[in-house]
C-alpha cells in the first residue's frame, strides 16, 4: 500500500509541476485578421488601430510583454477621450485575456490535450492512488493522524498550499490573461459541452468539480463508518457535478440563460443584475421559469426546509462553498477559532454582509426599474448603483468569497466564508436559530469532557460547553455537518428534529443521526 501511495503522490506532484510552470511558457504572436477578431467591437478596433498595428506579427516572449503593449496601447486611447470629456467613447472592455489566448504560439496550444491528460486526468488518479489505500485504515477522523502533519497544523506545507490558493484566485479573479496556458487545455471540454471556447470561468468550474469529487472519494473512505456522512458527499458531489457545471453548460449550448440552479440570492448576488433579468427575460417560458424558480427558492425554500432540516439542507447537502469545505477543506476543520471573541465578530460580519447584499440588490433594482443610476450625489461627486455592485462584487464576491474564503483554509479552517462572510448562511441562520425544528442534543450526564466535539466543529462553536452542561445546541451557525457527533466516544450528541415549541430543550420525535448510523425513533 506504502508503494502505491508514493506512486500516486509522485504523479500528482508531476502534474502540480507542470500545471504552476504552464503560464510561465511559451511565445506570443497575432497577426491582423486575427486582431480583428479578438477586438470585436469595430469602433474600439478603429480607435487603437494605429496602435494595435505595431503589435501585429510581432513575437513576444511571454504574455506580460504583449499586455503590457496592449495596455499602453488602450491607456493613449481613453486618456485623449476623458481629456475631450467624450465619455460614451471610453473602452472599459479589456480585451487582455481574448489577445493572449489567440496569440499563444507555444506548447500549451500545441500539446494541449497531452497536457491535458497529465494535468487533469494523471494528477487526479495520482491522487485517488493516494487516497484509496485508506480504506484499510480505521474509519473516523480520530484516526487520522491530523496534529502530526504539517499540511493541516499550520505547518511550512500548509503555508505552501495556502499562499499557492492565495495566488491563484487573485490571478483567477483580476489578471485571468495570465492563465491563458490553463485555460487552453480545457477548450476542446468547452466546446464539446457548451459549443464555445473556454473562459478562466469554464477552467475553475471544472477544477472545482474535480478537486469535490477526489476529496469526495476521500470523505467516503474517512467517514464510511456513518451513513449520513456518506449520503451528504454522495449529495455535494452531485449537486456540483450536475446542478453546478453540467446543467448550465449544457443550458449555455441551447443559447438559454445558464444559472447554477441550486444556487440562490443573496449568495448568487448577481441574481438581480439588469443583465442578468434581461436575459431571463428574453428567453421567454423557461426564463420565466428561472426567475420565479430563484424567487421562490429563497422567499419559500429557505424558510420551509430550514424549519424542518435546519440550514444543513443546502450548507452540507446542498451549496458548491460546503462542498468544497466539507471535502478539499475537511484536513483545515480543526484550524477554525473557538474563541469567545471570534464568536461575536462573527455575527458582526455576516450579519454585516447580508445587511450589504440588500442594499446593494435593493440599489440595481433601483435603476433596472426606473433607468436611473445615481443613487446620491454631493456636488460633482456622485455614487451609482454602478458603483455599489461593482465595490460589493470586489470585496465579497471576489475578495471574500475567493481569495480569504478559500485561500485561508490552511490558515484559519474550511469554513471562513460560510462562518463570517456568506448573506445566505446569515440568512438560513436566521430562520434556525429562531423557527427550526432542527437541534443538535446532549446527554450532559455522559460527555467526559474530551473536546473532540469543539476541535473538530469547522464552525467555531465550542459544542462541549453545551454538551457538558446537557444543552441542546441551537446556534444560527451550526451547518449540521454531523462531526461532531461522529467523533463524540460517549454518543453525547445527536443531530435531532423535535417539536418545534420555542424552546431549546424539546421532546425529540425523530433521532437522525447516532454513532450507529441514521435511525428512527418515533
Amino acid at each position: 500500500m506504502k508503494q502505491i501511495q508514493f506512486i500516486g503522490l509522485g504523479l500528482f506532484a508531476i502534474a502540480l509541476s507542470v500545471f504552476i510552470t504552464l503560464p510561465f511558457g511559451g511565445s506570443y504572436e497575432i497577426d491582423a485578421d486575427e486582431m480583428k477578431i479578438v477586438i470585436k467591437n469595430p469602433t474600439h478596433y478603429r480607435a487603437m488601430e494605429d496602435g494595435l498595428r505595431n503589435m501585429v506579427d510581432k513575437e513576444y516572449s511571454s504574455q506580460w510583454l504583449m499586455v503590457r503593449d496592449y495596455r499602453l496601447v488602450q491607456d493613449v486611447v481613453n486618456h485623449q477621450y476623458e481629456s475631450s470629456r467624450q465619455w460614451d467613447q471610453v473602452i472599459y472592455v479589456d480585451y487582455a485575456f481574448d489577445l493572449i489566448k489567440t496569440a499563444e504560439k507555444g506548447v500549451a496550444k500545441e500539446y494541449a490535450g497531452w497536457l491535458f491528460l497529465l494535468v487533469f486526468i494523471l494528477g487526479p488518479i495520482g491522487a485517488l492512488l493516494y487516497i484509496l489505500p485508506q480504506i484499510k485504515q480505521l474509519a473516523g477522523i480520530k484516526n487520522d493522524h491530523v496534529f502530526h502533519d504539517s499540511v493541516s497544523t499550520r505547518g511550512w506545507l500548509g503555508m505552501l498550499i495556502g499562499f499557492l490558493l492565495i495566488a491563484f484566485y487573485i490571478v483567477l479573479y483580476w489578471f485571468p490573461e495570465y492563465i491563458t496556458n490553463w485555460v487552453l487545455l480545457v477548450d476542446w471540454l468547452s466546446v464539446l459541452m457548451n459549443g464555445s471556447t473556454a473562459t478562466q470561468w469554464f477552467l475553475y468550474g471544472f477544477m472545482y468539480t474535480i478537486a469535490i469529487v477526489v476529496m469526495g472519494v476521500r470523505m467516503l473512505i474517512k467517514y464510511r463508518h456513518s451513513n449520513y456522512h456518506m449520503v451528504r458527499t454522495v449529495s455535494v458531489i452531485f449537486f456540483q457535478a450536475a446542478f453546478a457545471f453540467t446543467i448550465p453548460q449544457v443550458l449555455s449550448s441551447l443559447s438559454l440563460p445558464s444559472p447554477d440552479l441550486k444556487n440562490m440570492w443573496p449568495l448568487d448576488y448577481s441574481f438581480f443584475f439588469d443583465y442578468r433579468l434581461n436575459e431571463m427575460i428574453q428567453a421567454g417560458t423557461i426564463g420565466y421559469f428561472m426567475l420565479g424558480w430563484g424567487v421562490l427558492l429563497f422567499v419559500i425554500g429557505v424558510p420551509l426546509f430550514t424549519y424542518f432540516y435546519g440550514k444543513r439542507w443546502y450548507c452540507s447537502w446542498v451549496c458548491g462553498c460546503g462542498g468544497l469545505a466539507e471535502t478539499a477543506g475537511d484536513p483545515f476543520r480543526q484550524l477554525s477559532n473557538k474563541k469567545l471573541a471570534a464568536w461575536k465578530l462573527e455575527r458582526w460580519m455576516v450579519h454585516g454582509v447580508l445587511l450589504l447584499s440588500v442594499l446593494m440588490t435593493a440599489a440595481v433594482l433601483f435603476t433596472f426599474f426606473s433607468g436611473e443610476s445615481e443613487l446620491f450625489s454631493l456636488g460633482s461627486w456622485y455614487v451609482s448603483s454602478y458603483d455599489v455592485r461593482g465595490w460589493y462584487g470586489f470585496a465579497i464576491g471576489s475578495a471574500f468569497a475567493g481569495v480569504i474564503g478559500t485561500g485561508f483554509y490552511p490558515l484559519l479552517g474550511n469554513r471562513v466564508w460560510c462562518r463570517f462572510g456568506c448573506p445566505l448562511a446569515a440568512y438560513l441562520g436566521i430562520v434556525q436559530r429562531f423557527k427550526s425544528r432542527f437541534r443538535i442534543t446532549t446527554n450532559g450526564g455522559q460527555c467526559i469532557s474530551c473536546g473532540n466535539c469543539s476541535t473538530y466543529c469547522e464552525m467555531g462553536i465550542d459544542v462541549r460547553w453545551y454538551a457538558q452542561r446537557g444543552q441542546n445546541i441551537v446556534r444560527s451557525s451550526c451547518v449540521g455537518c454531523g462531526v461532531c457527533s461522529s467523533v463524540c466516544p460517549r454518543g453525547v450528541l445527536k443531530l435531532e428534529s423535535g417539536v418545534d415549541d420555542g424552546s431549546s430543550r424539546t421532546e425529540v420525535k425523530a433521532i437522525l443521526l447516532g454513532n450507529e448510523g441514521i435511525k428512527l425513533n418515533l
